[in-house]
């Protein structure tokens, strides 16, 4: 049947669009699960190394810095300090005469990276009766669910807004010390407790990942900075606040 060029073109389009359909239907049936590209979550070392006392350069921060709405956490070489990078700015943390440095530079490595490029984020009210730990923890996963990402690839998210309290610390590890514990990296170099402040936490969700870049106990690992850039490090445990928001990617 002859048909003008643009009748052509608009059957072609709703043929296409029909197979596409189609397609993903195929796939919806047959159980695959298609992980959003916002979930290209990168890492380079590991937990268990460090555990075994291997605390040498992983990855260059170096490398990293030319990446856009990067977001990252991790520890650098030789457990000499916090990484925290939010949105390509670096917020990293040493110990210095007994006090939290602010390192602003890519100049150093890293043992332990975890790291995505996010181009924007969603954003949910996290309820008032979510207070510990292990609450968000099912508070992230139910609402990642929701939106759509995969429970079977790791994804970085966001919380903010005032804690009731946060006990955080910055690893100064002693050179030479071979006996790692995770009481020992929580001790070594500086650590206390925030309450009542404003805080940006970035953190890595993963069910696959523990002793890998989550704690053998735990499905995520979480780092922060204060609002006024007075202190940033690695989140130990954590009490939330009221109005407190999870930043999910947006697929």
């Amino acid at each position: 049947m002859a048909c003008w060029w643009t009748d052509c073109e608009i059957l072609n389009s709703m043929t296409m669009k029909k197979i596409r359909s189609i397609v993903l239907a195929g796939l919806i049936v047959a159980g695959c699960t298609i992980a959003p590209k916002t979930q290209n979550v990168k890492f380079s070392g590991a937990l268990r190394t460090m555990m075994s006392g291997n605390l040498e350069a992983t990855i260059s921060l170096d490398s990293l810095s030319r990446k856009s709405h990067l977001y990252a956490l991790g520890a650098f070489e030789n457990l000499k300090g916090e990484i925290q990078i939010f949105d390509g700015e670096a917020f990293n943390t040493s110990v210095d005469s007994n006090e939290v440095s602010f390192d602003r530079s890519f100049n150093e490595k890293a043992a332990l990276l975890v790291y995505a490029e996010v181009t924007s984020w969603q954003s949910k009210a996290i309820p008032t009766e979510i207070n510990t730990l292990n609450e968000l923890e099912e508070f992230i996963e139910k609402r990642a669910k929701q939106s759509g990402l995969s429970m079977e690839k790791p994804f970085p998210f966001l919380i903010t807004g005032k804690v009731d309290s946060l006990q955080w610390h910055v690893i100064d590890w002693v050179e030479g010390d071979t006996l790692h514990t995770h009481q020992k990296h929580q001790e070594s170099g500086l650590n206390g407790t925030l309450k009542d402040r404003d805080i940006e936490i970035i953190g890595f969700f993963s069910k696959s990942h523990k002793a890998v870049f989550t704690h053998h106990t735990r499905f995520v690992h979480m780092h922060f900075k204060d609002k006024y850039e007075e202190i940033a490090g690695h989140v130990d445990e954590l009490r939330l606040g009221s109005n407190m928001e999870l930043k999910l990617p947006k697929i």
